[in-house]
């Protein structure tokens, strides 16, 4: 008699125990062209170990368990705790600055960038205090001597989950509250008020959106008497009290559920001024900016997390008495996808190698102000329609919770919506095209390094147009999306020149577009994207 069938044959092996620096070639390409190759072999070696199967099902028991609101204090599941400590530990919230809060200069930036977006791939949750804590530096450069006080908890290479004082503890991490009910993006509408009281100020109001509610301290815009102004709010009082922050409830998100977000109440809460006031929003778009630079990054993580999920299951999935692998639909479906990711990836590397140099050259500068809105739109708008094409691939089974693919799917939108949705990041890239001489200077750099792509050249040509038209900001998206991938092209030319051509050719056309539709060049990319 024949044996039983195998209740579980045709399914693939878990995906676990990879390196997910060595496995990932435009990866390795994307930081050998900005200047990290020295960081090869520990990337390599922090690639297999978030790349372990016990990584990732903490991140499943992370997702799984989402925390609570316990009076002050929000508890979370161990797993959590676990991420933070890993990250904290290989400086993902500190490495790109020096003891003092000076930045460290190249490749600080594109090597903490490869770290990120490998961790990206598992657990994204938890980043979003990493992020707040190493963005947070940047704005406090506008009060000196408080970032000396507290630049040695930041830059311990440790997690102190305790609640107490910051000065108490081994560590700290910083969070941040704008956004109110009545104005949300729209931060000058804020009424949350604040008046002086001898050195420090006392707080009254809200904040509707607040995440990582555990942090230390958060920074965070309020009415003073010369105007809005950011303040320095830690969770306890000089005297040692809890401050007077009250949360009110942890937000049910779609996803990015590991981590707490919340609605608080000021009453009469100590905090203290960061820079003149008046200038709140100029201080914390400091910390904005690179907040929106991480945004980028966790949306190319989560795109090669989900790419990576749907080729290893199609190498092992029988269908039609062959691989999915095998077949010219499938195999055109991964390529596409493919494309997109090493897209993703090069122009999110390269623009870390612009923060990484704008200290000492005024184009990088520019830069990086005027890329990171329209790498951000490009990126973190791609993403959820990506993760969904991957999560097709798998079919029923990438539908079902048990699947990594649904936690991926249920992430992806949450970066291009925080930090700035899309309308927000077009008409920031608008308001830095307004410098005129510096946006000249980064569409003349982009010409230079796209010079063999007359696609490119095309798309140039036609957003210095656009940015000249009176009615601009109708068009700010379409500019903010050719931007982006003409910046992805110039990034791929450094990587992989034939990528870069296939990209602008297939990228630049007009109307909607599908995945699928790559012709037989697709296997190019495909053969890049991961190994057998």
């Amino acid at each position: 008699m024949p044996e039983p069938r195998d209740p579980i044959d045709n399914q693939p092996p878990p995906f676990a125990d990879v390196d997910l620096f060595r496995s990932d070639r435009p990866l390795q390409e994307a930081v050998a062209a900005n200047g990290a190759n020295a960081e090869r072999e520990a990337l390599s070696a922090f690639g297999r170990h978030w790349g372990r199967a016990e990584m990732f099902e903490m991140a499943r028991l992370a997702d799984s368990h989402p925390p609570r609101l316990h009076g002050e204090i929000v508890q979370f599941h161990p797993a959590y705790h676990r991420f933070m400590a890993e990250s904290m530990a290989a400086g993902l919230h500190c490495s790109t600055w020096n003891a003092d809060g000076s930045p460290t200069g190249a490749p600080a930036e594109v090597a903490r960038a490869a770290r990120f977006y490998m961790a990206a791939q598992v657990e994204n949750g938890h980043m979003c205090p990493i992020t707040m804590t190493r963005a947070s530096v940047a704005a406090l450069s506008a009060q000196p001597d408080l970032r000396a006080q507290v630049m040695p908890k930041i830059a311990a290479h440790a997690y102190d989950p305790s609640f107490r004082p910051w000065a108490q503890k081994s560590a700290m991490t910083l969070g941040m509250g704008m956004t109110e009910k009545q104005g949300g993006t729209d931060v000058r509408t804020n009424t949350t008020q604040a008046v002086r009281d001898g050195a420090a100020y006392r707080m009254n109001g809200h904040k509707w959106f607040m995440s990582a509610p555990m942090c230390d301290v958060f920074l965070v815009l309020a009415q003073a008497p010369g105007g809005l102004t950011c303040f320095f709010m830690p969770r306890f009082r000089p005297d040692g009290s809890v401050n007077g922050l009250h949360f009110e409830t942890l937000k049910d998100k779609l996803g990015n559920r590991s981590n707490a977000s919340s609605e608080v109440m000021f009453r009469d809460a100590y905090a203290l001024r960061v820079g003149d006031e008046g200038r709140g929003i100029r201080t914390i778009i400091q910390m904005v900016q690179l907040t929106r630079l991480d945004c980028a990054i966790s949306s190319a993580g989560l795109m090669r997390a989900a790419l990576s999920r749907a080729i290893h299951h199609a190498r092992y999935r029988i269908v039609f008495q062959k691989k999915l692998a095998d077949q010219p639909l499938m195999r055109a479906v991964l390529a596409d996808l493919a494309l997109d990711c090493e897209a993703a990836v090069a122009v999110v590397m390269r623009l870390c190698r612009s923060f990484d140099q704008a200290p000492r050259d005024p184009v990088e500068a520019a830069r990086a102000r005027m890329l990171t809105p329209a790498v951000k739109y490009w990126v973190c708008k791609t993403a959820p329609g990506f993760v969904y094409e991957a999560m097709e691939c798998l079919g029923g089974n990438g539908y079902v919770e048990d699947h990594v693919l649904a936690r991926l799917y249920r992430e992806a939108p949450v970066n291009a919506i925080w930090e700035g949705s899309g309308n927000v990041m077009a008409l920031d890239l608008l308001r830095s095209a307004g410098h005129a001489e510096e946006a000249s200077a980064v569409l003349a750099a982009l010409r230079d390094d796209t010079r063999d792509l007359p696609e490119a050249a095309v798309a140039l040509a036609a957003i210095k147009r656009m940015l000249a038209e009176p009615g601009a900001e109708a068009q700010a998206r379409a500019v903010a999306g050719m931007l982006a991938t003409v910046a992805a092209a110039a990034a791929l030319q450094a990587t992989a020149p034939e990528i870069a051509a296939a990209f602008v050719r297939l990228r630049l056309g007009a109307g909607a577009r599908l995945y699928g539709a790559v012709s037989g060049e697709g296997e190019r990319f495909l053969k890049r994207a991961m190994p057998e």
